[in-house]
């Protein structure tokens, strides 16, 4: 009868909901709901301002709920909630327990933020939930001791126990009949570090076990999405700072570091990939930073490890290392080779095999008549990894895959298309593009690019590199473009920028080409 009455007394537990939804398939604006009547829906014109609403819009519920209230029921129970209980045809009814707090939880997706009153128990079954207010519980009536108006006089629960006066007439300290309530330790961990139940400030610690919470969700997501992965690497950055300065920890510093950069990485490809924010709204063949850095990497080992002389040699060397690039082996079909802007595609091919870069199957004669749905095996041995070690290149099969893709669009392209087109030519194409500014000027500072440098890529003597450069104007590859003084400057021309790969401000390129010191 006791606990009926007390339930009786409590009120339900309030929440709030508030969700950001798009308006509508490739619009940019977005819609806040609050789950509250009282509250309109809001429209705003993108989703990073719809976030900053949402969450001002929750936090000013919470400022205008006044805190938990200690007679408040718990809003999970209401909801039916079965997270704090044990599962099974046999299990028990759910238990609420300890004080009534206001529990906030917030989507790692930026889709809904929801804060609500429960029991301590409630909040701590919810592994992305943070308290942030607690109420002190409301003493029960039967626990009040019968001395109000005399002996035997009746008890109601609005009236408080009047004050016993110790022997020195002082008031006694207060006594406690049993254990201490145990303090519950949030613990968690985030980039492969377990986070301190113990470290402080509290926000911090909050912080760094939310990220973990939020990489995790993003993880399992399975839909990417680029902006708030870059968020949380803002995030983790500027968290493990924070840590950095409260420990004294150098590694944590460095892992922060590293945060920042991967942060501005995403934001430079998910400009690229959406054209947001790209001068002239360039959507690149390559559309992240280390593509562009892996496509120079493979121009400067090609000139390096070339086993014969010449450009077409050079040009079939480089498209059938980017198809072996990974695991030194892959597939190559007769339709591939003969594809391939190469003037006599067989006897290059041969003069690969006999110098023992390249290893076939077959003879080359099979190799080039062999049909899309019968590729011929290829294996190349310099570029086979070692035992439990990564290819010379490191990049994965998706990267593989799109520079294969830039560099066969590139040589392929249908100014450069020509038979008559030399493939020094088509490798100066490549190498301009791999080895230019935002905007196309050639240079990671668009100073222009040391002719020696480009000529030694091409295969071809510095001193006939001027021709080349004039058919790459003529083919609209190149404009303004100019050999002076050993430099060649201008830029790639507007149908070209997207075979762009932009050298990333500060960037140290080994085996690049040399861009001019003013």
């Amino acid at each position: 009868m006791a606990q009926a009455h007390v339930d009786s007394e409590r009120v339900a537990g309030r929440s709030w909901t508030v969700r950001l939804d798009a308006v509508g398939r490739d619009v940019a604006a977005v819609k806040v709901d609050c789950s509250r009547p009282a509250c309109a829906a809001r429209q705003l014109p993108s989703a990073a301002e719809g976030r900053t609403y949402a969450g001002a819009h929750l936090t000013a519920h919470l400022r205008a709920a006044g805190g938990p209230r200690p007679e408040a029921a718990c809003a999970c129970r209401a909801e039916g909630c079965q997270a704090h209980a044990e599962t099974g045809r046999n299990a028990p009814a759910p238990q609420c327990g300890g004080a009534v707090v206001l529990a906030v939880a917030v989507d790692p997706m930026g889709r809904w933020w929801r804060a609500w009153e429960c029991c301590a128990r409630c909040a701590a079954a919810h592994p992305t939930a943070r308290v942030v207010a607690s109420a002190q519980a409301p003493v029960p009536s039967a626990a009040v001791p019968p001395s109000v108006g005399g002996v035997g006089a009746p008890l109601f629960s609005a009236a408080g126990a009047p004050p016993v006066q110790g022997p020195g007439g002082g008031l006694p300290p207060q006594r406690t009949n049993g254990p201490k309530p145990r303090r519950l330790r949030r613990q968690g961990k985030v980039a492969q570090r377990l986070v301190p139940h113990d470290l402080r400030p509290v926000s911090l610690r909050d912080e760094l076990i939310e990220l973990g919470d939020a990489f995790r969700a993003y993880q399992k997501s399975g839909e990417p999405d680029l902006a708030s992965l870059a968020d949380l690497h803002e995030r983790k950055a500027q968290a493990f700072t924070t840590w950095a300065d409260a420990t004294g920890d150098g590694s944590l510093r460095a892992e922060a570091r590293r945060a920042e950069q991967a942060a501005a990485t995403i934001r430079t490809q998910h400009a690229h990939r959406t054209g947001e924010g790209v001068p002239g709204g360039i959507e690149r063949v390559l559309t992240s930073p280390n593509h562009w850095s892996y496509a120079r990497k493979i121009l400067a080992h090609v000139r390096d490890h070339a086993p014969v002389p010449g450009p077409e040699a050079r040009l079939l060397t480089l498209l059938l290392t980017l198809r072996a690039a990974r695991t030194g082996s892959g597939n190559v079909t007769g339709q591939d080779v003969n594809g391939w802007p190469l003037g006599d595609a067989g006897q290059v091919l041969q003069d690969l095999v006999d110098s023992g870069w390249i290893e076939i199957p077959s003879t080359v004669e099979d190799l080039l008549t062999s049909a899309p749905e019968n590729p011929s095996a290829i294996l190349v041995p310099s570029l086979v990894p070692g035992e439990g070690m990564v290819g010379p290149f490191g990049f994965g099969k998706v990267a593989r895959t799109k520079l294969s893709g830039w560099a066969q669009k590139g040589v392929g392209d249908r100014k450069l298309r020509k038979k008559k087109t030399p493939a020094a030519t088509r490798l100066l194409a490549l190498a301009c593009a791999a080895h230019s500014s935002a905007d196309g000027s050639l240079g990671g500072d668009g100073d222009g690019l040391e002719a020696a440098e480009l000529a030694s890529l091409c295969a071809v003597e510095e001193g006939q590199l001027g021709a080349f450069v004039d058919q790459l104007v003529s083919f609209d590859w190149l404009a303004e473009a100019e050999l002076s003084e050993g430099w060649v400057t201008g830029r790639l021309s507007e149908r070209v920028l997207p075979f762009g790969c932009p050298v990333v401000e500060g960037a140290d390129e080994a085996g690049g080409v040399n861009a001019r010191n003013t």
